[in-house]
């Protein structure tokens, strides 16, 4: 199946790299998070206007958005965690918790997982925005997190070069991929049908373990230059999408996983540093990138 990819807007702004991309508040809406402290709002129907929405002192590395109680929690990069209402600041929390930074976000059902730079996994109150229970699950930094509905699993992904899978509601380490990936794992992600997980690492591979086969690997191929930051499924399950520092963004088949665009500067008008993370927007299937050259692009993905 041919693919087309076009370069449909760059939403500048920020003052520094921009680390985080996630769904806003409504469907056509995205949020930004970047090292300048900033959190933007963009609509997808009219991305020349951000809206800065909340600021935090330091760099963010990463964030979520919950509709249930319309509260931001971000993570930055000394590896506090807060628990911002855009509009009413007055009610912030700002919580010093992990190590070296906050690298990853989950909400899951009534709880938030947040994940560290010193290795430690955190269950926090999505309600009384508090910290729950922690789990040491390694002395390195833990990169990256993912969740199975099917299989209520956690996968974790860490600089140890492991990927840790969890009991979602035990925190049970139930399995360990050791040496997943040369020196870190920095992105998991399930696919659409939960059959397989994927992964990127900084030894730029991308791989595929199946899940029903006891994480058994099926599948590694060298896939870019350089680190791979992050990974994105379509939502209509034809595609995925790799992001690198070695700034591109890489679209594969997901039944094959062969190649079938590598988004760059000199042919789609793309990043001119590395691409930080992706977004992939149910919203008109189109594809979001952030990156350390201070913007994010909006990419139109069809057949």
């Amino acid at each position: 199946m041919q693919i087309l990819a076009k370069n449909i807007a760059k939403l500048t702004g920020h003052r520094a790299s921009v680390f985080a991309v996630e769904a806003g508040p409504e469907p056509h809406t995205i949020l930004s998070g970047a090292g300048d402290g900033w959190i933007v709002q963009w609509s997808l129907d009219d991305p020349e206007n951000g809206r800065l929405i909340a600021k935090v002192d330091t760099n963010i590395f990463s964030l979520k958005y919950l509709l249930s109680t319309k509260t931001l929690v971000i993570g930055d990069m000394h590896g506090g965690v807060h628990w911002v209402k855009p509009g009413q600041p007055e009610t912030t929390k700002d919580i010093a918790h992990h190590k070296n930074g906050v690298f990853a976000v989950l909400e899951l059902g009534d709880f938030i997982f947040t994940l560290g730079g010193g290795g430690k996994l955190t269950r926090w109150s999505k309600t009384e925005e508090r910290s729950l229970e922690s789990l040491q699950l390694s002395y390195h930094s833990l990169r990256s997190i993912a969740w199975s509905k099917s299989r209520n699993e956690l996968a974790i992904g860490a600089s140890d070069e492991h990927i840790y899978i969890l009991d979602a509601d035990t925190l049970e380490i139930k399995q360990t991929i050791f040496n997943a990936h040369g020196k870190s794992v920095f992105s998991v992600h399930y696919s659409l049908d939960e059959r397989f997980l994927f992964s990127g690492g900084r030894d730029a591979h991308f791989k595929v373990w199946d899940c029903q086969k006891s994480y058994a690997p099926i599948f590694s191929e060298a896939a870019h230059w350089f680190t791979i930051n992050a990974i994105a499924f379509d939502p209509r399950g034809h595609f995925f999408a790799t992001a690198s520092r070695d700034k591109t963004i890489r679209i594969w088949d997901v039944t094959d996983f062969s190649l079938k665009k590598s988004l760059d500067l000199k042919k789609y008008e793309g990043h001119i540093n590395s691409v930080n993370d992706l977004y992939w927007s149910p919203y008109r299937n189109e594809l979001i990138s952030a990156s350390d050259d201070r913007s994010l692009i909006i990419w139109a993905i069809s057949t």
